[in-house]
């Protein structure tokens, strides 16, 4: 749906560049999502199924190579233990556990980390384990103790440098990273302009690839294109999960839910409480440690 000629008040044009987060910034602005921990757990969408199956064909792809031919399969996944970094509301963490890993979520947010649901007894395995505040470039952690890395959204938050060494060093031999990002779908004209009253930073770039250190081999792709079911007003509730809104003063706040309420009432005539698709592109990416 394309927007009508009637422009908005102070809506940003479309981007000419990607967003570069200086590394001066990337721990103020990655701990700014705790002021809206509830916000972000409530609706932020999870991650399609694809991504997971994704990642534990990775691994087990490597293992059929190497098991002892009397072995009849590959080690199941619930042998095998992930940690979840800059993990937030623990939407990915989840979605590993559900899968048979035995998660343990990290970020430096002790605020997004309460908002992961406590394990009721007798849940076994199937559920998010430990929680430790901590940040990517620092893991509390021994080494070789993980088989799994992941960084589902929060890759851009660290130092790629510092958090590639610290993911070899807690990864077993052979183990692997996992880079996973939801994107707002913006080859999609509505949505690329969405993107840009939101100020949101997460948005696909055909042409990205993530940095990783020496410490991993290739990385190997894999994408998804899917859309989350929304209403105009959970679309703005989506904004405000935005480090920028997070971050912004009352002033700037009021500004981009008014361009916001403009663009999908006013502009492009969703009506209020009605459904509407919202287009995302998962990209992930997998690098075994070398």
């Amino acid at each position: 749906m394309e927007p009508t000629s009637r422009p908005a008040a102070n809506i940003p044009p479309l981007p000419r560049t990607a967003p570069d987060i200086r590394a001066t910034h990337r721990a103020e602005f990655g701990t700014s999502f705790g002021a809206g921990a509830g916000a972000y757990a409530r609706i932020r969408p999870d991650y399609p199924g694809g991504v997971v199956l994704f990642l534990k064909n990775f691994l087990e792809d490597d293992d059929a190579a190497r098991l002892p031919l009397s072995t009849p399969e590959t080690l199941p996944a619930t042998s095998r233990a992930a940690l979840d970094v800059g993990a937030g509301t623990g939407i990915f963490s989840a979605q590993l556990a559900e899968a048979g890993f035995r998660v343990t979520a990290v970020d430096p947010s002790a605020e997004m980390l309460s908002e992961i649901p406590e394990a009721p007894a007798g849940a076994g395995e199937n559920v998010v384990g430990e929680r430790v505040v901590a940040r990517g470039e620092e893991l509390p952690f021994a080494a070789e103790r993980f088989d799994l890395v992941t960084y589902a959204q929060a890759w851009h938050w660290v130092d790629p440098v510092q958090a590639s060494a610290e993911a070899a060093r807690v990864l077993t031999p052979n183990g692997a990273l996992g880079l996973i990002w939801n994107q707002l779908d913006v080859t999609i004209p509505w949505v690329h302009r969405l993107s840009r009253i939101m100020h949101a930073g997460d948005v696909h770039r055909p042409d990205f690839r993530p940095e990783v250190g020496e410490q991993f081999g290739e990385l190997t792709s894999y994408e998804e294109r899917w859309e989350q079911a929304m209403t105009p007003e959970s679309i703005i509730e989506l904004a405000k999960t935005r480090s920028y809104y997070l971050r912004s003063s009352e002033a700037i706040r009021a500004k981009v839910e008014a361009n916001l309420r403009w663009y999908l009432y006013e502009n492009l005539a969703f009506a209020p409480g009605g459904e509407v698709g919202l287009p995302y592109h998962t990209h992930a990416w997998a690098a075994r440690k070398c």
